[in-house]
């Protein structure tokens, strides 16, 4: 636990950009901690700050690109509900040419 908080929060983390200064304190003091009760007890300290802290940014969002040709009666697209694909491919019928 502490070393993945090490590269995601503390000051020269591989994966920080920006930290601040009482995680940086917690976590010097939690490394310093000999008694594993308060170590632990640190350590669950900085997940909730970490936690209330982190902001989230969708940097991907999927396309689903799908197509149909001009030979295809029923596509199946939006038979199930949610489902980004052509589904169930039973159900999928061809113009009779």
């Amino acid at each position: 636990m502490a070393t993945r908080l090490e590269a995601h929060a503390v000051t020269g983390g591989v994966f920080v950009n920006g930290t601040y200064p009482d995680i940086d304190a917690l976590y010097r003091t939690q490394a310093a901690e000999l008694n594993r009760a308060k170590r632990e007890a640190i350590l669950h300290k900085l997940q909730q700050i970490v936690q209330k802290r982190a902001i989230y940014a969708p940097i991907w969002q999927l396309a689903f690109i799908n197509a149909v040709g001009p030979r295809v009666a029923e596509s199946g697209f939006g038979l199930i509900a949610g489902f980004p694909y052509t589904a169930p491919y039973e159900d999928l019928t061809l113009k009779d040419s």
